[in-house]
């Protein structure tokens, strides 16, 4: 071995001897500052100070001195001793070196720690996007202080995965790990119309459950959307639905999407018709309300040429018309008040009367008990500002004299209600016999009667509606008196009388009844509709969104006059630019509507349940939630309902097919699925039931004109892998069906040119379709595929080989298909071939 080849070994050797005679110095802060030094040094001070370095001594040196074996050996077999240590030591570790290897791993007194470089290239990483490793960039009070390294906090980030892409799907057999088989089993998972499927029970954050989620029963439970009855739900939803449907057109958006356009003449009074007069249950009460504050009137004030006059008058008409409503929906309390006391005294009945403002039997009944001073005063009510006044001064004079201690509180209520007094009657106090304490004259009556007073009495003739509400709304909110709260209509009856329901409400939730918001509405312009239309404000469950999703169509899509607060504004129709009216996508609005459109299908009203979600804004959205709701209710879609939505509501066959043909598909009737699929224009769908699950049929049963029929309408249309797997069947019969023709024709001598190149074609063709078939049915533990395969290998093979036995031969067809029996009488073939050839020629 020569210098130049023993250079680079020794050269490895002396920079390896440096850098661990570094490590065994505790200099790392030399070593730092060394690195520091070097780039402001020049090159010829760092090569001096590196000459210092290497005058120690080094490993090599201590090697030669510490291990006398070295040399002798070297010796004895004839190598120089110098290039034998070269190679020793690049080679192997010496003794020496495990000592000093030893001494390294030894702690030292005075150790830095090791701080873990951030590989972040960003001045500021955020935790949330998976960057747990850095570390914060803390202060110390001097370099010689250790800094502790920072607990390790990963980060956590959560995406929704769609279920295809789910690493649970196709593992459901995976019994070697149990949480990948069933992690998709364990969680809750929501069902159509409602269905729930959880393990153990359903409990609140606060309750406490009986039983543990640890069990391996799967329950089902349908969550109830409606508060009352299903039959009732079912008959109210199908009479406003009819009405809707009846005044809405249907019609094809820009993207050729059905959606439903509903008619301006869709209003509060033509929802009103729908209900007899005599209903006084609160959904005609609501529409009731909508008719009087929203509808427009002919009040036939064109012929006033002042706007300002026009407006007042048209104000005062809507207050009348409110004030018409208030009595009629408060009557029925009225009169249970006044069958719960018949024995009661005249002033109590009066005060009564007077709180559902029914001044006429008011006046009937105080004249018939003699009181006919006060039945006059009645008969003026509400007065004027100088009536009241003198019905003022003359309760300011019972109270200074102390006279109304000797008067009932219910006779001090008639007369205050007659001044205008409708929330707190001052008493004159006092003690013993002459005490008089203040008088609520709203106590005991609901916020209905409440508000009355204010808008009946309490309030000027000539203040707005607004002016009312605001009375009534500070005197609730601010507690001073008994006010009642607009408390929802179901929380209002006794409790014997409540409406059954599974839901119960939050304590700590306070909605309010739906006929104040509306009068809100009117009242507040700033008021929105997201604002109002919440479910515990129409019913006693906080799903049922049926009569908010009314009002939402008829006073944001019908009568534009309020709209939800999320609506995007920025985009505007050119055909309504004239009218001022702004549309644009509002989520809220299409979740009323997928949430009205659930209720409906929980009580298997899937035509009703279309024709909501036919409301929603967006067209991408409105298919797909169609689509999927057809899926759900497939099993539903008989004739008579099929009409109703393609006559009705426009929906088109091809999505009605495809729901059937999903239902079939999983109910295990693969050739009605591939109809099915066919007549909804799913081509690729159903040639992949055709290839895999109906073809290998028909080639055991070699039903070959089935076969045919299955796969010629897939000609013509882009299908996906039609010239991969689809064509191959069709090579398959056109071969079978052609090949035994041929060799008749070849055997009486009748073949003519055409027939001969076609036979060529075939001697070709049919080979690499036999090597291809195995990729068509790839399954190999599928029986039905391997047996169609040896079915279509024999028949190809068979009637080439007695055609063509030398095509089968030179091909070097290599399939498992090919059966020794078919290779031998193969091979007997073509030596029969070539024999014949041979005496020809000879």
């Amino acid at each position: 071995m020569d210098e130049d080849e023993l250079r680079p070994a020794t050269r490895r050797q002396a920079t390896y001897d440096e850098d661990i005679e570094e490590d065994e110095e505790d200099g790392t802060e030399e070593a730092e500052e060394d690195v520091d030094e070097t780039e402001d040094e020049s090159e010829e001070e760092v090569l001096r100070r590196r000459g210092r370095r290497s005058a120690q001594p080094t490993r090599a040196q201590l090697s030669r001195q510490g291990d006398p074996t070295i040399i002798p050996w070297a010796r004895e077999i004839g190598v120089d001793p110098q290039k034998m240590h070269v190679m020793q030591t690049s080679l192997f570790r010496m003794p020496e070196e495990e000592r000093v290897l030893k001494a390294l791993n030894e702690p030292q007194p005075r150790r830095k720690l090791l701080q873990l470089k951030s590989a972040l290239t960003r001045k500021h990483s955020r935790d949330s996007e998976g960057e747990g490793l850095r570390a914060d960039s803390r202060q110390r009070a001097s370099f010689a202080d250790d800094i502790e390294p920072e607990v390790y906090r990963p980060s956590r980030k959560y995406a929704r995965v769609e279920s295809s892409a789910s690493a649970f799907v196709g593992r459901e057999g995976a019994y070697v790990d149990a949480g990948l088989a069933l992690g998709r089993s364990f969680r809750v998972g929501w069902g159509p119309g409602g269905l729930l499927l959880h393990l153990g029970e359903l409990c609140g954050p606060s309750s406490t459950p009986t039983s543990s989620a640890n069990v391996s029963t799967v329950k089902m439970t349908t969550v109830p959307l409606l508060a009352g009855t299903a039959a009732d739900a079912s008959a109210q939803a199908s009479r406003l639905l009819s009405h809707h449907l009846h005044h809405t057109v249907i019609e094809e958006d820009e993207d050729g999407v059905p959606f439903a356009n509903p008619s301006p003449k869709l209003s509060f009074a033509s929802f009103v018709s729908q209900f007899p007069s005599t209903d006084q249950s609160f959904e005609p009460t609501l529409f009731r309300l909508g008719r009087a504050l929203f509808d427009t009137s002919d009040y036939r004030l064109e012929q006033i040429p002042d706007p300002s006059a026009r407006q007042r008058i048209s104000d005062i008409r809507r207050k009348t018309e409110l004030s018409n409503w208030l009595k009629t929906a408060v009557s029925s309390a009225t009169e249970s008040d006044l069958r719960k006391d018949l024995d009661a005294r005249w002033d109590r009945t009066l005060f009564t009367l007077l709180s559902g403002y029914q001044i006429e039997r008011a006046c009937e009944k105080a004249a018939n008990d003699g009181n006919v001073k006060l039945a006059s005063l009645i008969a003026q009510c509400p007065g004027d500002a100088a009536f009241r006044a003198d019905l003022q001064s003359q309760l300011d004079i019972w109270r200074e004299q102390r006279t109304d201690a000797h008067i009932s509180e219910d006779t001090r209520k008639v007369y205050a209600l007659l001044a205008g007094v409708v929330d707190t009657l001052q008493g004159s106090g006092g003690s013993g016999v002459e005490q008089c304490p203040d008088v609520d004259l709203a106590k005991g009556l609901d916020w209905k009667r409440a508000f009355g007073l204010q808008l009946w009495f309490g309030m000027p003739m000539d203040a707005s509606i607004a002016d009312v509400f605001q009375e009534y709304d500070r005197l609730w909110r601010e507690g001073l008196s008994s006010v009642a709260a607009p408390v929802p209509w179901y929380a209002e009856r006794p409790f014997a009388e409540q409406v059954a329901s599974k839901w119960t409400a939050p304590s700590n939730a306070q909605p309010t009844d739906a006929l104040y918001a509306l009068i809100k509405l009117f009242a507040d312009p700033a008021c929105n509709l997201s604002s109002i239309l919440s479910s515990f404000s129409f019913s006693a469950s906080p799903a049922d969104y049926r009569l908010p999703w009314h009002l939402y169509i008829i006073l944001s899509r019908c009568m534009r006059i309020r709209d939800l607060a999320d609506r995007d504004t920025s985009v505007r129709r050119e055909e309504d630019e004239e009218e001022g009216a702004v549309e644009g996508h509002s989520p809220s609005a299409d979740l009323l509507a997928n949430s009205y459109a659930s209720q409906l299908e929980q009580l298997g009203m899937v035509q009703e349940a279309v024709f909501v979600l036919l409301h929603l804004e967006a067209p991408a959205g409105r298919v797909k939630a169609i689509k999927e709701l057809l899926t759900r209710s497939a099993s539903k879609l008989d004739d008579w309902v099929t009409r109703g939505l393609v006559g009705s509501l426009k929906i088109p066959m091809t999505w009605i097919n495809e729901a059937r043909a999903i239902y079939a598909l999983d109910s295990g009737s693969m050739y009605d699925a591939y109809e099915l699929y066919l007549q909804a224009g799913l081509y690729d769908t159903a040639h992949d039931i055709a290839v895999v699950e109906l073809a290998p049929d028909a080639v055991i049963r070699q039903d070959l004109i089935l076969l045919r029929e299955m796969l010629e309408p897939f000609e013509g249309h882009s299908v996906n892998g039609w010239n991969e797997r689809g064509r191959a069947f069709m090579d398959y019969t056109h071969a079978v069906t052609r090949l035994p023709q041929l060799r008749e024709r070849l055997v009486k001598g009748h073949l003519s040119a055409d027939e001969a190149a076609e036979l060529d074609q075939l001697a070709r063709s049919v080979p690499k379709l036999i090597n291809i078939l195995p990729e068509v049915l790839p399954d190999r533990s599928n029986i039905r595929h391997n047996a169609a395969l040896t079915e279509m290998t024999s028949k190809l093979i068979h009637h080439l080989d007695r055609t063509r036995p030398l095509a089968v031969a030179q091909s070097q067809i290599r399939t498992p298909f090919f059966n020794d029996a078919t290779r031998v009488r193969n091979i007997h073939s073509t030596m029969y071939e070539k024999f014949l050839r041979t005496v020809e020629v000879s």
